[in-house]
């Protein structure tokens, strides 16, 4: 008995056996592509899926607040270290203690009041010209009184290392200096410099 042929309607004969093979490829194909299409959808649902999974059982919070500095701890570590006392500055309670620390020479707290920093160091044995040295090469542009201690004035042109201004005065060997950054008030500099005025004193009589 003869093998029954396809009628293909668009032909109106039967398909030859190489269109036949032709049209099982292409069908192959497509169904392939879909197949293939479908498993990656399927894939990308699953991956979404895991980062979610993960996004979600992830603990978050709000992060913790950096504690201030321990300035009166920091004190004690510092005077060890230098052999006499060191100043302890008493800011506005608005101003933040970001750090207070002593490395070798140096004693040096940095506060952050409403804008900007203050820097006060205080360096042990200082050598002739310290000060300028700190502050970019730059001399005193003139002096002020503040509180009974006398204080060079630095009033940078250009900053040194974002420093424009700042105050600077000696206790025996020491050397004390108050620096603002750009944007910080200049009053910030006289503020500190009332507030030591009492424990300069105290420590040039005991230097002396």
């Amino acid at each position: 008995m003869a093998r029954h042929q396809r009628v293909v309607a668009e032909l109106g004969r039967p398909e030859t056996p190489e269109e036949t093979a032709a049209r099982k490829a292409e069908s192959s194909q497509r169904y392939r592509s879909s197949k293939t299409f479908r498993n990656l959808i399927a894939a990308m649902i699953v991956c979404v899926g895991i980062v979610a999974v993960i996004y979600l059982g992830v603990p978050r919070g709000t992060p913790a607040d950096t504690p201030e500095a321990d300035i009166p701890a920091a004190a004690a570590a510092a005077a060890e270290t230098a052999g006499h006392a060191v100043i302890v500055p008493e800011t506005p309670e608005s101003w933040r203690a970001n750090s207070a620390q002593v490395d070798g020479g140096e004693w040096r707290v940095v506060f952050a009041p409403a804008q900007g920093y203050v820097e006060i160091t205080q360096t042990f044995d200082a050598p002739d010209g310290w000060a300028s040295r700190q502050l970019g090469g730059y001399a005193p542009t003139g002096t002020t009184e503040i509180d009974g201690v006398e204080w060079d004035v630095y009033d940078l042109a250009r900053p040194a290392d974002t420093i424009d201004y700042a105050l600077s005065t000696t206790i025996g060997d020491d050397v004390v200096i108050i620096a603002l950054s750009e944007s910080t008030s200049r009053s910030a500099a006289d503020t500190v410099a009332e507030d030591l005025g009492d424990q300069i004193r105290t420590l040039r009589e005991e230097l002396r």
